[in-house]
């Protein structure tokens, strides 16, 4: 009498495939302050 360990859910379910690089951090960083800049949240005196 052997017992097979065949699990129901394979290994990798509960892991996020969802991954954001230093690349897209800085993109979404500099839209976000390029729209303070722009909705005047960030005075012009601070902006080079």
């Amino acid at each position: 009498m052997s017992t097979d360990p065949s699990p129901s859910t394979p290994p990798t379910a509960g892991e996020s495939r969802l991954a954001f690089n230093e690349d897209w951090v800085a993109t979404i960083l500099g839209l976000v302050l390029l729209g303070l800049v722009l909705l005047g949240a960030i005075p012009a005196g601070l902006v080079p």
